[in-house]
């Protein structure tokens, strides 16, 4: 019994040390944020929002289909930028809201069009804002 015992601990103590390092290794290294710069936060900006807000969006399923069909248009467009692909569809009562920033006025008409030919011309508000383009 106690050859059993010893044979065990043989086994498990190199095993138990190879999975110790394992996952030391696997953890992600601490990162220390330069003390100079505060961290990204747009908080105030969302929150300063005039309604509608993407926390307004209707849930029955006419509204919801509305905004698939309108992302899935967007999201087959790959000459959009990733702000064009990411921006804020909010439909209440057939009426669409976009929101969010794009690269261009090109996108941003682009973007329009789009949500025009799924809930037509008049039930589209274009919300959408021209981000200056990085340095």
């Amino acid at each position: 019994m106690k050859e059993n015992f010893t044979r065990h601990i043989r086994f498990m103590l190199p095993l138990g040390s190879l999975l110790l390092s394992a996952s030391l290794l696997a953890a992600p290294a601490p990162r220390f944020q330069d003390s100079q710069q505060p961290a990204p936060d747009n908080t105030k900006t969302n929150k300063d929002q005039a309604p509608p807000t993407a926390d307004q969006q209707k849930m029955n399923p006419a509204d919801r289909a509305i905004s698939q069909k309108i992302r899935k248009s967007i999201h087959d467009d790959a000459n959009l930028s990733t702000y064009a692909h990411n921006i804020k569809i909010i439909t209440q009562d057939g009426k669409v809201t976009l929101r969010g920033p794009v690269r261009s006025e090109d996108e941003k008409s682009a973007l329009q069009a789009k949500a025009e030919a799924v809930a037509g011309a008049e039930n589209v508000t274009n919300k959408l804002t021209v981000a200056p383009a990085k340095q």
